[in-house]
Order: C-alpha cells, then sequence, then structure tokens
C-alpha cells in the first residue's frame, strides 16, 4: 500500500534505517531544518531569509501531514483513534510549533496568528526536529525517556532546593531583594555557580548562605550529568550488541553435505 510505503519512509527510527529512500529523506529534513534556522541568527531580514522560511514551513507542512495521514502504522493500531491521538504526540506539537510562526495571515480570522508570528523565536522549536531524524539524537530522546524517573526525582530536588534558600535568603537579606523573585533568580544563579553578581547579599550571614548554596549546588547540577552520560554509555553498549546480535544471525550457515539413500 502507498501510506505503508510512506510510512517506511519517514519514520525510518522505528526499524527501517536500511531503507536507502528512508536515509535520503532523513538528510534532507535534516538539512532544511538547519538552513530554517540560519535567519534566527540575523537581527535583519532580507528576501532570502523570506524565501528560506516559506520554502522550510512548506516541507515541514507536507512532512506534518504525511505522518498524520500514516498515524494508523506510528501507533499499529488501525482505527480513527489513531489520527485523533496523533496531534496530541510530543512530535506533532513540536511539528506544529515549528509551523504556525511562519503562516501567513489570510485574513482577520487568523488574528491570532499575528501573535505568533511576532514570536520569531519560536522557530527554535525546529530544533527538536531534529530528534527524529538524528541517531545520535534519538539516542539521546530514549535517555531521557528511560531515565525520566531519576531525572524527574533530581528536577524535584533542585526545585525544592531553590525555594527553600531563596525563602532562606529572602527572609534573612530583604533589604537586598526587591521581591521573591529575585531571590528565587539569586537561588537559581547560585545553583548553577553561574554568578552574575548583578543580585548578591550584602550581610556576612547572607554570604555565608550563599557560599553553603553554591557548593551543594554543585553537587546537585552533577547529578543529571551522570545520570544522562550512564544512560547514553548503557544505549551504545545495548546499540552495538544488538549490531553483533544481527551481525551473527546474518552470517550464513554451512550447507549440510547431501547423501545419497
Amino acid at each position: 500500500m502507498i501510506r505503508k510505503r510512506i510510512f517506511q519512509i519517514i519514520e525510518v527510527s522505528d526499524g527501517y534505517g536500511s531503507d536507502r529512500l528512508s536515509s535520503l529523506y532523513d538528510y534532507i529534513m535534516i538539512v532544511v531544518i538547519v538552513v530554517s534556522l540560519i535567519p534566527l541568527a540575523f537581527k535583519g531580514g532580507n528576501l532570502a531569509f523570506s524565501v528560506i522560511d516559506k520554502i522550510a514551513v512548506v516541507v515541514f507542512i507536507i512532512d506534518y501531514f504525511l505522518r498524520w495521514l500514516t498515524a494508523d502504522y506510528k501507533f499499529n493500531k488501525k482505527s480513527a483513534a489513531s489520527f485523533l491521538r496523533y496531534p496530541f504526540s510530543a512530535f506533532a506539537i513540536i511539528d506544529l510549533l515549528s509551523i504556525l510562526p511562519s503562516l501567513t495571515i489570510i485574513n482577520s480570522g487568523f488574528r491570532v496568528l499575528r501573535v505568533l508570528r511576532m514570536m520569531r523565536a519560536m522557530r527554535v522549536f525546529r530544533v527538536f526536529k531534529t530528534f527524529r531524524y538524528s541517531k545520535s539524537m534519538s539516542i539521546i530522546a530514549t535517555v531521557f525517556r528511560k531515565q525520566r524517573s531519576a531525572l524527574t526525582a533530581v528536577g524535584t530536588l533542585a526545585i525544592g532546593y531553590i525555594i527553600v534558600c531563596a525563602l532562606v535568603i529572602f527572609n534573612v537579606e530583604p533589604e537586598s531583594f526587591n521581591s521573591f523573585f529575585d531571590a528565587i533568580y539569586w537561588a537559581t544563579v547560585s545553583l548553577t555557580t553561574m554568578g552574575y553578581g548583578d543580585i548578591y547579599p550584602i550581610t556576612e550571614i547572607g554570604r555565608t548562605i550563599t557560599m553553603f548554596s553554591a557548593i551543594f549546588g554543585i553537587a546537585i547540577v552533577a547529578l543529571p550529568a551522570g545520570i544522562i552520560t550512564a544512560g547514553y554509555m548503557n544505549e551504545i553498549s545495548d546499540e552495538k550488541a544488538d549490531d553483533t546480535k544481527r551481525e551473527e544471525e546474518n552470517v550464513e550457515k554451512p550447507s549440510q553435505p547431501q547423501t545419497n539413500g
């Protein structure tokens, strides 16, 4: 069927990597994504950037509808529910956010899109589209998915740590912080050891709290890095083991000698 063949081409990450047409589709999409991000590196606009964006958004729209058209193969479920489910999937939302800022206003009924067109930075969401076409990005996405429990725990710990530190410093040294948001900002900067120096405590007790905040912050920041690195190495090892297993399975077995009976 035509739809099945389309699915095999656009969904190479699901086991169709040996398909040359699929690989070509991946390379083309990665190039389009990278080129579409070039205008974001410049403040002004010109005709070339406008043409690049229009071509890119047309390609993204076609890709979006092709994936929607083959949603039943994506979810392995031959029903209308697959087509209703697809627009709410993570990658579909990323695709939509990559397209909307570049849509042309057709009539006043789409006034809400004028706000989206002004949000030029939303085009950065196109970077996340590479997760679908890049093998390395796919591995990283898999690591985040498998380690989400550990990363969620670390993220919760970091948020709690920031709030507690902000509450302490805000009450110990209120003259240095105009609002609780300033305290949150200071705690976040201290946690990541950035140290911008625009907001800082001036009393001895405030500076002591800052030192402890920075020291413990290093440990908290290091936790997700270790989790992601370990998960990535495990994925690489598993992939090499799978490749070795497939190679062994593809080795031809010696033919049995024929016997005359």
